[in-house]
Order: structure tokens, then sequence, then C-alpha cells
């Protein structure tokens, strides 16, 4: 909240009331080897007119760069309506309710919610969010394996095309259970389908597959998918919501479909806000949705038969039993998921369509332009939807700082990831970048790109 309002006084009266002396005295069984008198480096209260000023004057030196970068988080339009209702009282200072049933308003965001994800996906049922994209990946794979009761094995095979960062948060929350990832190579920016061979007859839990993957191209989603189901294993997918609006859903995916789709949902209408927050989306099929974790509103009548919305499939043991729970995550993300139900809400099935290929389509004008420069090139030839893989005669470090330089966020260097791409750089356009701002892009690259050429022969 932008204020405290309780004061010293307020403070004093409610001490008076419980019957205890100071705050201090509410936590004095914690030990006094536990407690800080003070945080080293954290500098004094200030006012509320000084910490404005200086919240200000640090947002100011964010600027305001043109964004090309992409890589999980995506610079998409909001309509002002999203974040002027989400902010509203009834759902800003909301949190997850424990007597649910007495909170129908919040219940029935939730419901809708989950209707449209299940719509977007394909698939049957929806969960009530996750803490982001990459714990989703995580919990899926957790959930998988309690799934596929037929597999004995504690493996999931995981295509390197998979964003780093999901790969990188999942081994450290399953690696504890013994819990293996097996990577699955890549050919020419997708999963390279001619290597599943070395897997057939083997076991494996599941198969992930990401559409679009890290490098924005597009996946054999359905040779994959019959592939995994054929060798008994269910499929993961982890898709971009967004592009689900023009690209064919999880649940379409190869003769049965995938079993549990995941990702982030921030391309649904929050912004990307310096990182954060954001939110994870879990969809299932219905065979398997007692094994989904988080929580699922269904809605149904009172005994007057009205209507209303209730939890439903929620066992007690996933709050107040570690041991037994199928998950731990209990909280979600429910501003972020009132900002998402607004927003789809809002576009509606062509305007989401309207978006997906306005991101493409501006994509495609940026590729065009920067491969026509000395010294570019496409990294793949795979299909893309509106992220593109870029190869550079030179460090991709240098000219993004020197496109930042120029107001322009030029994208994602990701040299640390795959060092064996080279100097690749990851591109990402969406609806929210003009024709002015992709000319403003393609000049600055040439700039940089020329004079860098004239040095060179100079």
């Amino acid at each position: 909240m932008p204020f405290i309002p309780h004061t010293s006084g307020d403070l004093n009266a409610m001490l008076k009331r419980i019957g205890v002396a100071s705050i201090d005295d509410l936590f004095d069984e914690i030990p006094d080897t536990l407690t800080m008198s003070s945080i080293p480096g954290v500098p004094a209260g200030l006012s509320e007119a000084e910490v404005s000023g200086l919240m200000h004057e640090r947002a100011d030196t964010d600027g305001r760069p043109v964004c090309f970068m992409g890589a999980g988080a995506y610079d998409h339009y909001v309509p002002a309506a999203v974040w002027q209702i989400t902010t509203r009282g009834e759902f800003y200072s909301a949190y997850t309710p424990y007597q649910a049933e007495a909170s129908q308003g919040t219940l029935q965001v939730i419901y809708e919610y989950q209707t449209m994800m299940a719509g977007l996906t394909g698939l049957d049922v929806s969960n009530a969010s996750l803490y982001d994209g990459a714990t989703a990946f995580a919990e899926a794979c957790l959930m998988a394996l309690r799934a596929n009761r037929k597999s004995k094995s504690r493996k999931i095979l995981v295509p390197r095309t998979v964003h780093p960062y999901y790969r990188e948060v999942a081994v450290n929350i399953i690696k504890g259970q013994n819990i293996e990832l097996v990577d699955l190579p890549m050919a020419d920016g997708i999963t390279d389908i001619a290597a599943l061979a070395a897997h057939t007859g083997q076991d494996y839990a599941a198969v992930v597959i990401q559409q679009p993957n890290f490098f924005g191209s597009l996946e054999q989603v359905d040779a994959i998918t019959d592939w995994a189901h054929a060798e008994g294993a269910l499929v993961i997918a982890i898709a971009n919501p967004l592009t689900l609006a023009v690209l064919k859903p999880p649940g379409e995916w190869g003769a049965a479909g995938a079993d549990v789709a995941c990702g982030e949902g921030q391309p649904l209408g929050v912004p990307m806000s310096s990182g954060g927050p954001f939110y994870g989306y879990m969809v299932c099929r219905k065979a398997i949705v007692r094994q989904m974790p988080g929580r699922i509103v269904g809605r149904t009548v009172d005994v007057d038969g009205k209507p209303g919305f209730t939890l439903t499939l929620q066992a007690r043991e996933q709050h107040i039993r570690r041991s037994r729970a199928t998950s731990n995550i209990c909280t979600n993300q429910g501003l972020m998921v009132t900002a998402s139900t607004i927003y789809m809400a809002l576009l509606g099935n062509e305007g989401l369509r309207r978006v997906a290929l306005g991101s493409h389509n501006n994509t495609s004008e940026l590729v065009n332009h920067l491969c026509a420069l000395d010294g570019i090139k496409r990294a793949f030839s795979a299909p893309i939807f509106h992220e593109v893989v870029l190869l550079l005669d030179r460090p991709v470090a240098p000219v993004l700082q020197a496109l930042a330089a120029d107001g322009i966020l030029g994208g994602v260097d990701i040299s640390e990831f795959y060092p064996e791409l080279g100097n690749a750089l990851l591109v990402c356009v969406t609806e929210n970048r003009t024709r002015r701002q992709i000319e403003q892009y393609v000049a600055a690259m040439s700039q940089i790109f020329t004079i860098n050429e004239v040095r060179d022969h100079g």
C-alpha cells in the first residue's frame, strides 16, 4: 500500500487491547541469537516525501528504452482498463481465501481464468496458477512422475531448446527427489527428431516440448508427442499462452494431445515491471487432474439452486501435511491472474489473434532488414514466431552496449547458455513496436556495423 495508516496511538491501543506491553513482547519466543539490532548497509528511515522522491529518481535512471528483448518476458501493450480494474480495492488487497466459499467474487475470477486457460490450451482443467513459468515447469515434472504409474523411471527427456532458466530451476527443485532431466540434442534450432531413436525402448516418465522454444523456433510437436506416447511417456508442453491464439494448442498435438501444459502467464496483460511479479499457469487432462498442484475452482449450485463457486479436488493435506501433499506450492498469484482474466476478456479470440500476428509480422520485418546488413545472418532456418536468433560477425556484448547508448534494448546475448553457437543474439519484436522503432533499430545496427567496418579497413 502507498502509506502506513497506523499511528503510534493506534499501535498502543491495539497492544493494550491484546494485553501486551510492546511489539517486541509479541516475538519474545524468538531467541536473542536470531535477532538483529540493525541491518548493515540499510540507511535510516526516510519520510514519505523522501521515499517518493528517491523512487522517482531511481525510476528515471531506467529511462524509457525501446525493448527488443524477450527470452521469457515480453513487452506487449496492456490496455489501460486492465490495471484500472485490477487495482480496485476488491482485487488489489485480496489474498488467497482460506474460507474460500465466503469469497465468491475471488472464486469467480479464478473460475473464469481457468475456463479461458483450458480453452486456450485445448486441455481439460486449469489450476489457479503458480509462482512463475519456471516453477510451473518443475511442478509439471513432479506431477508427471506421480501421474505416469506405468513408468518405473525417474527420468524426464528435456530438449536443449527448452529455456535454460526453466531447466536450471527444475533441476534445483527436483534433484532432491532423485529425478533426472536427460538432455535431448537440437538440430537447426529445434529438437533433433533423429536423436529420439537412441531413446526408443527406454523408460521415461515424460518428454518435454517447448513451443515456441527458447530460440523462438517452432518445434515438430506432433511427431514428438506421438513418439512419446508410443514409448509410454507423458508429454509436458511449455507454451507461451499468447501464441496459442494462432498456433495449434497442446491439447491437439499429435493423435492424443499433450498431457500437461505449463508456462509463463506474463504475456497475458502483465507488464514487465523490471522483472516481476509474474505467474505460472498449469493445465492438464482430466484423467490426471488429481495429481495437479494448486487450487482448482468449480461452479456449482447451493441448496436453493443458485449458482456459486467453490474449491474442488482440494485435499486438506495440501496445506498442513507436508509429507503427503501433492505440492507445497499452494499460493496463487491472484492479482496477476485477475489482470490476465481481464486482458483475455477485453481482447477476446480475435484480439489475441491480432496481437500474436502483429508480433510475428513485426519480427519478420525486422529480421529481413537486419539480415540485409553485412555481418548479420539468421542462426537457424526453422520457422519462428516472434523471436529469432541472429549470428553476428563480432561479440554481442559491445553491440548491445552501443544500442543501449541509443536507448535501445537490442536483445539477449545467449552465448553464455549456448557457446557452441558463437556470437548469438536473441531478438524479440512484439506488436508494441512501431514501424518507426523498428527502423530506428535497423539504423542503429547499420551504423554500428558500418563504423566497425571502416575501422577494420582504415
